[in-house]
């Protein structure tokens, strides 16, 4: 069930950021920055935990979950290192999804033989 509700969840969010995309003159950048927004605020606010308990991966794998990471690692450096935690925690937190994608990314421009679009 677990699956289930995942796929039902991250679905969700993927056809809303289809609908803004098809029916605004949103970019799909600035789709993605309200994302990453909509996970910090959603953190702040204490209703995102609850949300990923319920929606497992659908909830932490879109970039709503990304806004989740930097929102937790702001707030652990805050209260470990003060003021300077606001511009470390995040790239902390972040680092190792960000490589991961970036390591990933590149293996599979290795293999799969990307062309340009024309």
């Amino acid at each position: 069930m677990d699956y289930i509700i995942a796929f039902a969840v991250g679905g969700a969010i993927c056809a809303l950021c289809q609908l803004l995309m098809e029916k605004t003159k949103m970019m799909p950048g600035r789709i993605m920055v309200c994302l990453v927004v909509l996970g910090t605020i959603l953190s702040a606010c204490g209703i995102f935990e609850p949300f990923l308990d319920f929606a497992k991966a659908g909830a932490s794998v879109p970039l709503i979950g990304f806004g989740n990471i930097l929102f937790e690692g702001v707030r652990e450096a805050v209260d470990k290192d003060g003021f300077i935690g606001v511009f470390l925690g995040g790239f902390k937190a972040g680092a190792a999804g960000i490589c991961a994608a970036l390591v990933f990314g590149y293996i599979a421009s290795l293999i799969c033989n990307p062309k340009m679009k024309n």
